[in-house]
C-alpha cells in the first residue's frame, strides 16, 4: 500500500482526522509501533502536524510517520507532572485570548503561555475580548496592562463579538498563516473564530455563575480554514504549568531580562540574589514590570523544570 501525505487538522486521542494535500479528510488510528519511538508527551499526534499515512480498505487509515516539527507549544500535563502535553505544532502565530473578567485571566497566565511561545520563536499576540464589559476602572487597568507588554515587543487587540470592535483587524492578521487559539475556557475564542468566519458554526459556551468560571465547550483541539489561512481551536486551559526549560532558557525567554544578558557583574546571573544584577537595578527604576519579574521568579522556583545544581538563595 502506497504511503500519503496530509495535515493533522483534529485530535481526539485515538483517531485523527488528516487533510490531504486534496483536502479530503481521512480518519486515521497510530500505527501499533508508533508510540514507542522515545515520545515523552501525552499525545505523540498533535493538530498542525505533518504525517505519512496508509489508507487501508475500510477507508480509514493509520499514520505511519511523523515529519520534523518547525514549532510547537506545550504545557505540563495535568495528570502526569512529569510529562508534557502538547497543544498544536508548526504554528505561525498565537493569538492568547484573555479576559479581565467573566472569566479572569492572571498575569501568571500569560507569562508562561508567552515563555513557551518564545522557546520556539511563535510570534503572540495577545487579545483582551470582551471589551464590551468593561467600566471606565477596568479600561484603565487593561490600559496598564497593554503596556507593559507592548513595551517589550508584544502585539495586543481589544475584542468585542457583541460590538465587532477588533474583528476586523484580527481577520487581518490570520493571511496566509496557521493560526492559533489558547486560552482558559470561556474568553470567547470560538466566539471569535464564528465572528472570523460564521460559517464555521462553532459551539459556543456560557460561564458558571458559581465559580464565574468557562464551561468547556471546544473538547478537541481543531483546524478550521478560514478565508486564505487556517486557525487551531484549542480546548480551554485552566493552568499553563511549564515543564522542559531550563533556569537559563526561562530567563532568556523574558525579553526584558533578555537585554541585560552580560551587563550584569556574572554572565551566569540569574537575576535572583546576585550582587550588581542589571535587572533587579532595571525592576527597582520601573523600566522593567514588577509583575513580569515577580512571575520570572515564580517560575524559576517551580519544580518541575530541569533544575541541576543550582539553588535560590
Amino acid at each position: 500500500m502506497q504511503k500519503r501525505k496530509g495535515l493533522v487538522t483534529k485530535s481526539t486521542g485515538s483517531w485523527y482526522e488528516v487533510r490531504t494535500e486534496s483536502a479530503e479528510i481521512i480518519h486515521c488510528r497510530l500505527r501499533g509501533q508508533f508510540r514507542i519511538k522515545g515520545i515523552k508527551n501525552t499525545n505523540p499526534v498533535v493538530v498542525g502536524d505533518h504525517v505519512e499515512f496508509i489508507v487501508e480498505n475500510d477507508g480509514c487509515g493509520y499514520i505511519t510517520d511523523l515529519e520534523k516539527r518547525v514549532n510547537y507549544i506545550d504545557r505540563k500535563s495535568t495528570k502526569l507532572s512529569k510529562i508534557s502535553h502538547l497543544i498544536a505544532a508548526n504554528i505561525d502565530q498565537a493569538f492568547l485570548v484573555v479576559t479581565l473578567k467573566e472569566p479572569k485571566t492572571s498575569l501568571g497566565f500569560i507569562d508562561r503561555f508567552l515563555l513557551a511561545a518564545e522557546g520556539f520563536r511563535i510570534p503572540c499576540c495577545i487579545v483582551f475580548n470582551k471589551i464590551d464589559l468593561y467600566n471606565n476602572e477596568e479600561l484603565n487597568t487593561l490600559a496598564e496592562i497593554e503596556n507593559i507588554y507592548q513595551k517589550i515587543g508584544y502585539s495586543t487587540l481589544r475584542t468585542s463579538t457583541i460590538t465587532g470592535e477588533g474583528i476586523h483587524e484580527l481577520k487581518v492578521k490570520f493571511s496566509k498563516k496557521v493560526c492559533l487559539f489558547s486560552g482558559h475556557s470561556g474568553v470567547g475564542k470560538s466566539a471569535l473564530i464564528n465572528a472570523i468566519d460564521p460559517s464555521l458554526h462553532l459551539k459556543v459556551g456560557s460561564i458558571s455563575d458559581y465559580h464565574s468560571k468557562g464551561k468547556h465547550t471546544t473538547t478537541f483541539a481543531s483546524m478550521f480554514e478560514v478565508s486564505d489561512g487556517f486557525v487551531i481551536d484549542t480546548p480551554g486551559i485552566k493552568e499553563f504549568g511549564l515543564i522542559q526549560y531550563s533556569p537559563d532558557e526561562v530567563r532568556d525567554y523574558f525579553p526584558e531580562i533578555r537585554q541585560y544578558n552580560n551587563l550584569c557583574r556574572f554572565n551566569n546571573c540569574l537575576h535572583t540574589h546576585e550582587p550588581d544584577c542589571r535587572v533587579r537595578e532595571a525592576v527597582e527604576k520601573g523600566e522593567i514590570a514588577l509583575s513580569r519579574y515577580e512571575n520570572y521568579i515564580t517560575i524559576l522556583h517551580d519544580s518541575d523544570l530541569q533544575i541541576e545544581d543550582w539553588k535560590l538563595k
